[in-house]
């Protein structure tokens, strides 16, 4: 195994989240099923089209999730509409990365970078 995946979890946030907003391919509507390492027994399932779940399922995915984790469930778009409603749950110094890694800025991540 390359060294590179050995140090993936010790890397922090900034080593869990994707180089860019674009490539989180999460999807836009449907049930998701949450990975094991995640889920909490009785909730592994999420509605992506109910705005409260979703904004709960992001926050939990930025806060625990493995970068696969979040590339793979967390939508771009999506991320971005809800982000002024996910950033107040978060621990202050995550939110703070997220916006600076993923241009996620005080303007519903208009900024660029």
């Amino acid at each position: 195994m390359p060294i590179a995946e050995l140090l993936k979890g010790r890397l922090g946030l900034a080593g869990r989240l994707p180089s860019q907003i674009d490539d989180l391919r999460g999807p836009v509507r449907g049930v998701i099923r949450l990975p094991r390492h995640l889920s909490w027994p009785g909730l592994r399932e999420c509605d992506i089209t109910d705005e409260r779940s979703r904004r709960s399922l992001y926050g939990l995915l930025l806060a625990q999730g493995k970068r696969e984790d979040i590339v793979r469930l967390v939508n771009g778009a999506l991320l971005r509409q809800d982000w002024p409603r996910i950033k107040p749950s978060l621990e202050p110094r995550l939110g703070r990365q997220c916006e600076r890694h993923l241009a996620l800025g005080s303007q519903g991540g208009s900024g660029g970078s």
